[in-house]
């Protein structure tokens, strides 16, 4: 697992400003979000999550990555300083205008090194405390160079679910993990305060090896696989429990044998985050080889020679071979660390359709789940791609794509043009 080389407690300057209720602003179903999965050259890279430490209390965490911030001095030689402004808005849902609440907070670092890496962690207690969900817009904006990002979280407050009561943390300094996602051997302590002295019971799943279909085929998504052991955990009285070793796969806590509702935590082990060993770098050229050619590849004596010959035949030279092989697994790196769910983001729906075509012009995010338009909305010579959010209890990252038979061109052409080296980065 990659772990940051400091981790910082960002305190807000002069605490929330909080903005009143009830008042109208556009639907946040119609925001484009495309920038979020590269489109545009994300600045800020924003990581939010939010866990409730009771029914009537919740907190919103934010993680700011310090290189992407603009760290300024005053011209005497003193420290460099950042300054951005973090804000949440809450809505009753994708769809509606109306605007339940508002708080920002000023987030205030300062270094000697203004070219430090280390990483802004901070929280925003929420004021909602009916119990209901809503959506929640997180906007992190640097003020030094005027630049911002958005994130977007479904803040679930209903009694059938229960994934936002448990957080995940570093056992060394109790700060929050912005991820479900950890490598073999892995320790992680898990709060719940909610669940104090409650015992719960443990399902392992085993990985699911399978990759997605062509987004034309008409095959049936295949049912992940069986559990293979199960056992229970007690949350102690400071409400957290410790897990050491951890093995790959999906680990299920549920709150009892017949209640399906928890939480999930998953060890990966292939291409995660990064293709970084050859084998890693083989499994996604699946993608784009036929069977026959997968295979010669796999049977090479050197396996990365292998791998390099086949992009080196596909662009025709090495300088070309170079950026197809640096936009490849730049998009493998990139749905990693924006789809990972049950599985590695490589193998999920929406990351075949952007390791393939890229990322789209538009996306739209609601309930339901996303909508990525290739080229312009209103052309009918655009392609859009509709991926619809599968129910699942342990993760809302689980979006399976609506196949159809009509793009089976726009994916040839795509596959195509990778296999002649003629790739567009976006």
């Amino acid at each position: 697992m990659i772990t940051p080389k400091l981790a910082l407690v960002a305190l807000a300057a002069g605490g929330l400003v909080l903005a009143g209720c009830g008042s109208s602003t556009p639907s946040v179903s119609r925001d484009n979000v495309a920038y979020m999965y590269g489109r545009g050259g994300e600045q800020i890279r924003l990581e939010t999550r939010v866990y409730h430490h009771a029914p009537e209390r919740s907190t919103l965490y934010y993680k700011l990555p310090t290189n992407d911030l603009l760290y300024k001095g005053d011209g005497s030689g003193g420290p460099f300083k950042a300054h951005v402004r973090l804000t949440y808005e809450a809505y009753p849902d994708w769809n509606s205008k109306v605007l339940l609440d508002s708080a920002s907070t000023l987030v205030q670092d300062k270094a000697d090194d203004p070219g430090q890496e280390k990483e802004l962690i901070g929280s925003i207690d929420l004021r909602r405390n009916e119990h209901r969900s809503f959506v929640l817009k997180v906007t992190a904006r640097d003020l030094n160079r005027e630049t911002q990002t958005t994130t977007y979280l479904q803040v679930d407050r209903r009694e059938t679910a229960i994934r936002q009561y448990f957080l995940p943390t570093d056992p060394r300094n109790g700060l929050p993990y912005f991820t479900d996602h950890f490598g073999a051997g892995d320790t992680v302590k898990v709060r719940c305060d909610a669940f104090v002295n409650a015992t719960l019971r443990v399902v392992h799943q085993p990985t699911d090896a399978t990759l997605p279909a062509p987004v034309f085929s008409t095959t049936t998504r295949k049912e992940p696989p069986s559990p293979d052991s199960s056992y229970t955990i007690t949350v102690n009285a400071e409400g957290s429990f410790l897990l050491t070793g951890l093995r790959p796969g999906a680990l299920r806590f549920q709150i009892d044998s017949v209640d399906q509702r928890g939480y999930a935590l998953f060890c990966l082990t292939e291409c995660y985050p990064y293709a970084a060993r050859a084998e890693d770098m083989l499994k996604p050229l699946r993608y784009i080889t036929s069977m026959q050619e997968y295979d010669r590849i796999l049977k090479q004596p050197d396996l990365r020679k292998g791998i390099e010959k086949f992009w080196m035949d596909c662009a025709g030279d090495r300088e070309k071979a170079r950026d197809a092989i640096r936009i490849f697994y730049g998009r493998v790196e990139n749905a990693n660390r924006h789809f990972t769910s049950n599985v590695e983001g490589w193998r999920t729906d929406r990351g075949l359709v952007l390791i393939i075509f890229g990322t789209p012009n538009t996306i739209y995010k609601g309930a339901l789940g996303e909508t990525w338009i290739y080229g312009e909305e209103s052309n009918l010579m655009s392609t859009t791609f509709n991926f619809v959010r599968r129910a699942d209890p342990f993760t809302e990252n689980d979006l399976v794509l609506e196949r159809a038979p009509l793009l089976k061109g726009a994916w040839y052409r795509s596959v195509e043009s990778w296999r002649n080296g003629r790739v567009y980065q976006n």
